[in-house]
């Protein structure tokens, strides 16, 4: 049996799925709520920094990280080290009717990293989708307002609150009724499909007109309007970055109007983009801000950090059970610390590594429309033609599964974009292999045009 720690690269030793794996992937589906999305069969056993093996042996370069989760890579020593010394004294007593230690130890950290003068305030939940539900009431319960605005293709969770807000698939709303009432969407900064033709740098303005021009002068009444909440990079919608002068203008109208400026970062947060958090590239201070994912590296963790003028609902106005547990803040104070020691630099070193070596796949594989993100969030989007930008996600989809026949683990994001989410200490080498992996997958899937 393979181990992971002997391994920087992947090592395939059966055909995939092997035989263990078919074996779990049949009880998968006899026991399992068939809502699961899976891309490809792998079913994970252990894992080493970049390193996934599965039940039958395989090694994968993992560039997917649990979609953006496992931060610090899987199973690192200080995390594990962490996770098991706390968990032999005291793994639950509930911090809403209780106290912890670590609890304001962390939230301060946090706090610590969220731009801005004025002192913070934080709120532990189990997930994304958990913070995205309190920032909604936080946003309400502190202006009085009721009204939201998010943004087509964004992904803010699942729950119905929050579901409210997404507007990345019809899958995911369809068969579920009426939704949260008082929410708008508006589009999103896209500026590889700018309706207007315009660059990286300048796509939204229109956008930003249409708020203010056609959205808050024939639905909602400014003074209605509760929260705006956007990605900086959208996640699910494709790793699609927002302009720079496009959030600072959308902090100004939030700002004129006495509107919470939300930002969702709980895919592009936790040093993945070399920030702490994506929104720091374009020197945004928002009112309210939500991470999980990367937090905690693997480990159910959220959070809700907030301006102290902000945040100042009453005892009992908002609670939780579970959210934040002595042992999942333990990993995160453990990630903190390696996140800022080592891993926000390495994302921002290897990945303007990965962008200098994919600089040139738009013209050299004719199935690549684009390459866009930050740091360690990349997308690469798959297009028929790019000429036309004709979405390929028959495309997209084969190069996933490609990549995974020969031990690369990637997933897809929007309709036909490829996301590139690694643990943040991956190295030179392992981006190489990525990187040549998925240009032999580029020419394989160009073929069948």
């Amino acid at each position: 049996m393979l181990t992971t720690l002997e391994v920087k690269a992947p090592r395939l030793v059966t055909a995939l799925p092997g035989p263990n794996a078919k074996r779990i992937l049949e009880q998968d589906a006899k026991f399992m709520s068939p809502s699961y999305t899976r891309d490809y069969p792998l079913v994970a056993k252990r894992g080493h920094g970049a390193i996934v093996e599965d039940v039958d042996g395989n090694a994968f370069l993992d560039f997917a990280a649990g979609i953006a989760v496992c931060s610090t890579g899987h199973c690192h020593p200080k995390v594990v080290s962490a996770i098991q010394k706390q968990a032999a004294e005291l793994i639950h007593m509930s911090g809403t009717d209780f106290y912890y230690e670590s609890m304001p130890q962390l939230a301060e950290r946090l706090g610590r990293t969220m731009p801005g003068a004025e002192a913070k305030k934080v709120f532990f939940t189990n997930s994304g989708t958990e913070a995205i539900e309190g920032a909604i009431k936080l946003a309400r319960y502190a202006t009085k307002r009721d009204k939201m605005i998010a943004f087509y293709g964004c992904f803010h969770g699942r729950s119905m609150g929050a579901l409210s807000l997404t507007a990345s698939k019809s899958t995911q709303r369809k068969g579920f009724g009426a939704l949260l009432s008082g929410i708008e969407h508006i589009p999103y900064p896209y500026a590889y499909r700018c309706a207007h033709g315009h660059t990286g740098e300048t796509c939204g303005a229109e956008i930003l007109e249409q708020l203010e021009g056609q959205i808050f002068k024939r639905l909602f009444d400014p003074e209605d309007v509760a929260g705006i909440i956007i990605e900086p990079i959208q996640g699910e919608g494709g790793y699609v970055p927002a302009p720079k002068f496009f959030l600072q203008e959308l902090q100004r109208i939030c700002r004129q109007h006495g509107i919470m400026f939300i930002v969702d970062e709980v895919q592009s947060g936790m040093g993945r983009t070399g920030k702490w958090w994506a929104s720091e590239h374009s020197g945004i201070e928002p009112d309210i801000l939500c991470s999980a994912k990367g937090i905690a590296s693997g480990m159910p963790l959220g959070a809700i950090i907030a301006r102290e003028s902000v945040m100042r609902w009453k005892p009992g106005a908002h609670g939780t059970i579970f959210g934040g547990n002595p042992v999942c803040f333990a990993a995160a104070l453990a990630t903190m610390d390696l996140i800022e020691g080592e891993y926000k630099e390495n994302a921002h070193r290897m990945g303007d590594y990965l962008f200098g070596r994919l600089a040139d796949w738009t013209k050299n594989f004719k199935i690549v429309g684009d390459v866009r993100g930050r740091g360690l969030m990349i997308g690469i989007e798959i297009v028929r033609d790019q000429r036309t930008k004709e979405k390929a996600a028959d495309l997209r989809n084969l190069i996933v599964d490609l990549a995974f026949h020969k031990g690369l683990l990637v997933l897809g994001a929007g309709e036909n974009t490829i996301r590139l989410s690694p643990p943040l200490l991956i190295d030179q080498e392992q981006a190489d292999f990525a990187a040549r992996t998925l240009e032999d997958c580029f020419r394989e899937a160009g073929k069948k045009i």
